[in-house]
């Protein structure tokens, strides 16, 4: 739990890395959970969209076979304006068939107790805020494979353009005192022409863009600000720019 903080500030800043690494493998994998049941009729765009209300959740999801909202999901995902805002755990317990949680750890264990087992339980009380564009995750399905379309076009997200960035913020308990942290952060697709060497992406003139992650992507920018660990301000910032555009 997050009170793993509290023990000392250095474990603070070892689970503040911890779970950015759970986030961003849970921003890879949450986001597959919504499919498009429907096949393109024929004579029609191939394109389905959320409004057409055909795009449902998929097999693996407690709302199978809902139509996904143009707005927001009761778990804190707005696949129309590629925003998920909420719960840590909640970006994770629709995928596993738990309903959303809502605050009430007494009522919802009650209910579903072996949500305690799972590994995202400890951070419900983590609030994220990501936002993408949609060569990162669209709001359609084009292609019609029945998901919503990534880097559409292309063989993979290089050169693609996708950028999502994630802010996570909670609060813990440190001698005494309760200490909030927050953290943000900015991932690109790196450009095709780019090179990986030793655990970051180069740019072709040499510039440094980013440390590798997911192997397609790279963190231009790091702001991580926990007071009572002595983190304030700018971890990481990229060389060549910390803007979306350009690459």
């Amino acid at each position: 739990m997050l009170s793993i903080f509290v023990s000392s500030i250095q474990k603070g800043k070892t689970m503040k890395k911890k779970l950015f690494t759970l986030f961003v493998v849970l921003t890879i994998l949450a986001l597959t959970t919504v499919v498009a049941q429907a096949k393109p009729e024929a004579g029609k765009s191939t394109c389905k969209t959320i409004q057409d209300g055909v795009l449902t959740y998929s097999s693996g999801h407690f709302l199978l076979g809902t139509p996904i909202p143009t707005g927001y999901d009761p778990y804190g995902y707005n696949y129309q304006a590629h925003l998920f805002k909420g719960s840590y755990a909640n970006a994770y317990l629709g995928g596993g068939k738990f309903p959303p949680y809502t605050g009430d750890d007494a009522t919802y264990l009650a209910d579903n107790p072996s949500a305690a087992s799972t590994w995202y339980w400890p951070y419900r009380t983590t609030q994220v805020l990501m936002k993408w564009n949609d060569a990162w995750l669209s709001n359609k399905d084009c292609n019609s494979d029945g998901a919503l379309d990534r880097h559409f076009g292309l063989t993979s997200y290089i050169g693609s353009g996708a950028w999502i960035t994630n802010h996570m913020w909670d609060s813990y308990e440190y001698d005494g005192a309760v200490c909030n942290w927050d953290w943000f952060t900015k991932i690109i697709a790196v450009p095709s022409d780019a090179t990986s060497f030793a655990g970051y992406w180069y740019a072709a003139d040499g510039t440094e863009i980013g440390g590798t992650i997911w192997g397609e992507f790279a963190t231009i920018q790091s702001v991580y600000n926990d007071p009572c660990a002595g983190f304030t301000g700018l971890e990481y910032l990229s060389p060549d720019h910390a803007g979306f555009g350009g690459w």
